[in-house]
């Protein structure tokens, strides 16, 4: 799995070769989330982008929601070649 769970977040920071594919696998993700209806807490730097899942109406806990769409996530970062990165600690 490429996302760790930090506490109760799962977490993943992926890299990309540059700020238009970085952007575009935001794009892919924000359909995702509304096709599940649960949506990130994100940042973009350049070519990184990291990405949290929790459930804020579960007293932020990870749930089946934030499993759910870390699967395609980490589908679709495959798909894109991202690169994922260790997170730092």
């Amino acid at each position: 799995m490429s996302f760790q769970r930090d506490q109760q977040v799962l977490r993943m920071r992926a890299r990309f070769l540059n700020f238009q594919d970085a952007f575009a696998f935001m794009s892919d993700v924000a359909r995702l989330a509304e096709r599940h209806d649960h949506h990130p807490d994100w940042r973009n730097v350049y070519n990184l982008v990291d990405i949290a899942l929790t459930t804020h109406d579960a007293g932020n806990q990870v749930t089946e929601k934030d499993l759910r769409l870390a699967a395609d996530i980490e589908a679709l970062a495959s798909l894109q070649k991202a690169e994922v990165l260790p997170l730092e600690t």
